[in-house]
């Protein structure tokens, strides 16, 4: 496994985290094995959200965490918070605050090793957020403070504002959604592809020490399917399987080994909950694949070079 380290008063972190969005179904049984599995792998990043199963996912952890009490010191767990589901969302000062107290009590820990703030509220005060920082790093409740699908602009207005350094931006992006990437690749041409949905994030991201964090990097899209063995996709996994005979992955690591080789150094967040899915997708942060089969598999998705 190999590790990043964004913050400065935090271990360095697993470049392949789990996300646990759906825990909240899993047996006792279940869940000793899968965080077990993934701590053997090296993996010490657990992100969560307020929202997962509405809270579940986040009491199904604290209990695995209340089984083995030796566990939380192995782990560095990130939480997102502002969705009011069906809603709304909510930078006030007081729904952050308050949302972190829910995690914390669910979780049954004393503080949040990061809090992302999951999706931009469109009313947002920042200075609002500022001041709910400033309570939560000073209570000891939140160690550290980064974004989640925020824009270079929105971080920029945020940064004025904040005293803590923002240093994760989690954000969509797959072999399958790959506009963030091939914007880059189309510059000034009238295509498609060329347009830049994101306002140069990755650029923004390099040039700040800010580092991505791809959710979903397995799937076709937002809350979709994975695109692993679907059938119009079949071009894309004929290449993944082909590329993971060469470089010893399954197409899963061959998907996660492809945005490991991105220089930012991204960090992808995996979905999985099967132990063998997780090793697999463990084992993409030892391989680095070359520039011509990462250039491969970008042409074979459909991602012409101009």
């Amino acid at each position: 496994m190999k590790y990043i380290k964004p913050y400065e008063n935090l271990p360095e972190l697993s470049q392949v985290a789990l996300g646990c969005m759906r825990i909240a179904d899993m047996t006792d049984g279940e869940m000793d094995t899968y965080l077990n599995t993934a701590l053997e792998c090296g993996i010490n990043l657990f992100d969560h959200a307020d929202i997962y199963g509405r809270g579940k996912c986040e009491e199904v952890f604290g209990k695995a965490l209340a089984r083995d009490k030796s566990l939380r010191d192995k782990m560095i767990i990130q939480t997102k918070c502002s969705i009011v589901p069906g809603k709304m969302y909510d930078f006030s000062k007081e729904h952050i605050i308050s949302s972190v107290e829910g995690s914390l009590k669910r979780l049954g820990i004393e503080h949040i090793d990061i809090l992302l703030l999951h999706r931009p509220d469109l009313l947002m005060e920042p200075e609002e957020v500022a001041e709910a920082f400033d309570v939560l790093e000073k209570s000891g409740k939140v160690g550290n403070f980064g974004v989640s699908n925020h824009s270079p602009m929105q971080i920029e207005l945020l940064k004025k504002y904040v005293k803590q350094p923002l240093k994760i931006n989690q954000m969509r992006l797959s072999i399958a959604n790959a506009t963030m990437i091939s914007s880059g690749a189309n510059v000034n041409l009238c295509n498609n592809d060329g347009i830049n949905y994101d306002g140069y994030l990755r650029d923004y991201c390099r040039l700040n020490e800010i580092t991505i964090q791809p959710w979903s990097p397995l799937q076709q899209g937002f809350i979709k399917s994975c695109f692993l063995n679907e059938e119009k996709f079949s071009d894309i996994n004929k290449t993944l399987a082909e590329l993971g005979e060469k470089y010893g992955l399954t197409p899963a690591g061959m998907a996660i080994s492809w945005l490991l080789r991105l220089p930012e150094k991204t960090h992808p967040i995996v979905g999985t909950t099967k132990p063998d899915r997780v090793k697999a997708v463990a084992a993409a942060a030892d391989v680095t694949i070359s520039r011509e089969d990462w250039y491969r598999i970008y042409r074979e998705q459909g991602y012409p070079l101009p």
